[in-house]
């Protein structure tokens, strides 16, 4: 059986995004000197309404649904949280905001380049309000960049692409590549995203670099930082060879080094559609590893970025990658590396007690000869 082929263009994949309404619907137009909560009325009518006047009057419509929903919704259980969120995104989508020429048709509105990126065959249609904000935020992410502690380059997301907030594990790698001892004639990074880890291979001097990824938006996203093509702006990347699908996608490539920085947290039984990059299913580290086992060369290192929070979590927690060390014969362990995680913000909404005692930690491994 042939081996998968890198993908080389982004017209080769199709874009997540927010999907668009282009046929003629009937809406109800509001505007700053209407009450909002006649709008409120309208959406849990079932009714779409338009933001007709300026940027501002979206939110103000989404801060009275808001309100809304709370005095009618009991949010202390689970069950009242999701009830809640489920509600408040089904009405979110009705609240719309008209797109003509790439820009959005009202006043005092931000200037969104993805518009045209995302929807370059579509000059006028309508999306949900809430949409458009995600779009905006992700923008500004873009246009501003990030920058990694250890990446000598900044980095801008592609929308709808993971990337990170927190940068420990990030530092743990960079450490790993600087004392990496073994040949550097091929590399592979398991589910690019924004292409941290694939750059940081790049800047180590791999000769040749591979990544996958499930989500088409990470490759394209890269295929576009390859081709210095979004936007117009230059970016320093190197070349890397994109395979979509899932783990290995099929491409046969064997690699002095693969680095995997999988979710960190078990999928819990009671949570359906969530996103993959923050929980893993139970069969994703045996799966993975029977497939590294088959793509690392004899004298190559495995190198899993993970967290211990599932273990503070749970008491009952079962290390994936401990489970395979005790289990199996396919890898023994080289060393393990740990950084405690920085102190979490006064926002977040995390147990201290969880982040006091939080490490992340850089797992390298080699197979049993």
């Amino acid at each position: 059986m042939a081996s998968a082929k890198p993908i080389l263009h982004a017209t080769d994949l199709t874009l997540n995004r927010p999907e668009p309404l282009v046929e003629d619907i009937p809406v109800l137009e509001y505007s700053k000197n209407i009450d909002p909560k006649y709008a409120v009325e309208a959406l849990l009518e079932g009714n779409y309404v338009l933001i007709a006047d300026q940027f501002s009057s979206g939110i103000a419509v989404l801060d009275a649904l808001k309100k809304h929903l709370s005095k009618k919704t009991n949010t202390d259980s689970f069950q009242g949280q999701r009830g809640y969120r489920d509600t408040f995104r089904k009405l979110t989508q009705l609240l719309l905001i008209e797109i003509a020429d790439h820009k959005l048709h009202v006043r005092k509105a931000p200037e969104i380049g993805w518009i045209k990126i995302l929807y370059p065959e579509l000059p006028d249609f309508f999306l949900p309000f809430t949409d458009v904000q995600g779009l905006n935020s992700s923008w500004q992410w873009y246009e501003k960049g990030i920058r990694i502690p250890g990446l000598k380059e900044t980095l801008h997301p592609f929308y709808g692409t993971y990337f990170p907030t927190r940068f420990e594990h990030i530092e743990l790698f960079v450490d790993y590549l600087k004392k990496y001892p073994g040949k550097k004639e091929r590399a592979f990074d398991i589910g690019i995203g924004s292409g941290v880890l694939s750059k940081l291979f790049h800047q180590f001097d791999f000769e040749e670099i591979n990544a996958s990824d499930i989500n088409p938006n990470a490759l394209i996203g890269n295929l576009y930082e390859n081709e210095s093509a979004v936007a117009g702006q230059s970016r320093l990347i190197a070349t890397v060879n994109l395979y979509y699908g899932d783990l290995f996608a099929g491409s046969g490539i064997k690699s002095d080094v693969i680095v995997f920085n999988p979710p960190w947290i078990p999928l819990p039984k009671e949570v359906s559609g969530i996103d993959l990059a923050i929980y893993y299913d139970q069969d994703l580290f045996p799966r993975f590893f029977e497939e590294a086992h088959k793509h690392l060369n004899p004298e190559g290192q495995l190198v899993i970025l993970f967290s211990n929070l599932a273990g503070l979590m749970d008491p009952k927690f079962v290390h994936p990658i401990e489970t395979e060390l005790k289990n199996e014969k396919r890898f023994k362990l080289v060393r393990k590396m740990t950084k405690k995680v920085a102190a979490a913000s006064s926002k977040t909404k995390r147990k201290a007690v969880w982040r006091d005692q939080e490490l992340v930690e850089c797992w390298i491994l080699r197979m049993f000869k």
